[in-house]
């Protein structure tokens, strides 16, 4: 699984750098230490932090204008024999996207990886950005 450098797991909880080393250090995160002593953080417990806790209230709508391209980390990965839903959690944005089990199969989506929810009119597409 790809481990995260602190300013990409920042940028897809919508957080500080500074709040994802805080959680590294009082566990919330799980972080592992390269050879030359940065951190990275492991993708299945990004993915854990990532996925919002159901509160059944909603959340209060402001104006915004969303852009169409939305990077984050996947959260959950269903698949049956033909159809598949897969959830990204993009900063405070949760996307799910209805797709082809095939296509989900080709792309190799795990729960922990980065994606890219990209959204046009009703539809999300899944794209895996370059390395």
């Amino acid at each position: 699984m790809p481990g995260y450098r602190l300013g990409q797991a920042a940028k897809m909880l919508g957080v500080s750098v500074d709040t994802v080393r805080r959680m590294v250090d009082d566990g919330r995160l799980v972080a592992v230490r390269t050879a030359g002593g940065q951190r990275l953080i492991e993708g299945e417990s990004l993915a854990a932090i990532a996925k919002p806790k159901r509160t059944g209230k909603r959340e209060e709508t402001v104006k915004q204008s969303a852009r169409n391209r939305f990077p984050g980390i996947v959260t959950r990965v269903i698949k049956d024999r033909v159809a598949a839903q897969v959830e990204i959690q993009a900063g405070p944005h949760r996307l799910v996207s209805l797709l082809t089990r095939e296509a989900v199969d080709e792309l190799d989506l795990k729960p922990g990886m980065p994606a890219i929810a990209v959204v046009k009119a009703t539809n999300v597409s899944v794209e895996l950005p370059r390395d």
